[in-house]
């Protein structure tokens, strides 16, 4: 597994009975994780201070409860010279996933060490904590994501994180659409990273299904890869798609094409209070 373990401002404290206790900064938050199906809980008096609780609904979705006043509505958080804008939203998210960091610090050296300038496309972009690694990294990146409200979350992080003169272009659209439409402009790109979500809809309404459309629009980025790639990342956090999976589909593509070195593994974050693991996702990566 490969844990995201060089945190200073974010830490995981302790995860137990479907819940995770964390530190964002000075915050203490405390959400739900179906990973954690253990019972044990190291610290029962320091899940009962946390500053806000989110509780999911049996019905679906749910809500925060916010157990602190003083409680901000947004503050930032720290990563090596990274800074994001974090925030309690809806269906429990803050608006970063920490254990993402591993897979910056990897491209990171990808592209520090190339010697010559790297494009970067970034599919579901999200907000933005992989735009604002490669940009520090010294790379132009592409920013795409089909809700325009995430898009500004990232333009955010990227000011927070003194990279707005940096080279980038944010892109509200739909993924897949916009990868043809870059094959027909010619345009071609070093790098791709990619985070598509298991289910969802573009900004027409475009209806996305990883099981159905995943392999397709890796075999669409194929067409928009420069003659001499540097890497190839897909994230998932589809229960039931293996790592596994994203090493035969990398396989059957990048590496068919371009030879290189395949690796898939889990993702995870090292709890604070017994030095085990929470599994978090998967990342398949290709790297010439």
């Amino acid at each position: 597994m490969w844990s995201a373990d060089k945190w200073e401002q974010y830490r995981l404290i302790d995860s137990a009975d479907g819940e995770k206790l964390e530190y964002w900064g000075d915050y203490l938050l405390r959400r739900p994780d179906p990973q954690a199906v253990w019972s044990l809980k190291s610290d029962k008096k320091l899940w009962n201070k946390a500053d806000a609780w989110y509780h999911r609904s049996k019905s679906g979705g749910g809500k925060w409860e916010y157990l602190n006043k003083k409680l901000p509505e947004r503050w930032t958080v720290n990563y090596r010279n990274l800074t994001f804008n974090i925030k309690p939203m809806g269906f429990k998210h803050t608006g970063l996933f920490p254990e993402q960091a591993v897979n910056w610090d990897w491209f990171s050296e990808l592209i520090k060490k190339a010697d010559r300038p790297i494009r970067v496309l970034n599919l579901f972009a999200y907000t933005g904590g992989a735009t604002v690694a490669a940009l520090e990294a010294g790379a132009e990146v592409v920013h795409v994501d089909a809700s325009k409200g995430m898009v500004t979350w990232a333009k955010e992080n990227v000011v927070s994180s003194g990279l707005g003169d940096r080279p980038v272009r944010y892109i509200v659209d739909d993924v897949v659409k916009f990868v043809q439409r870059e094959n027909r402009r010619g345009r071609q790109y070093d790098a791709i990273i990619m985070d598509p979500p298991s289910y969802g809809r573009g900004p027409s309404g475009e209806v996305w299904k990883i099981e159905n459309e995943l392999y397709p629009l890796i075999e669409e980025c194929m067409k928009i890869l420069s003659d001499k790639p540097l890497f190839f990342l897909i994230n998932s956090y589809t229960t039931g798609l293996s790592a596994q999976v994203l090493i035969n589909v990398l396989s059957m593509t990048v590496g068919r094409k371009y030879g290189g070195k395949i690796t898939a593994d889990e993702i995870g974050l090292t709890m604070k209070s017994n030095n085990l693991v929470l599994p978090c996702g998967i990342s398949g990566r290709w790297q010439e």
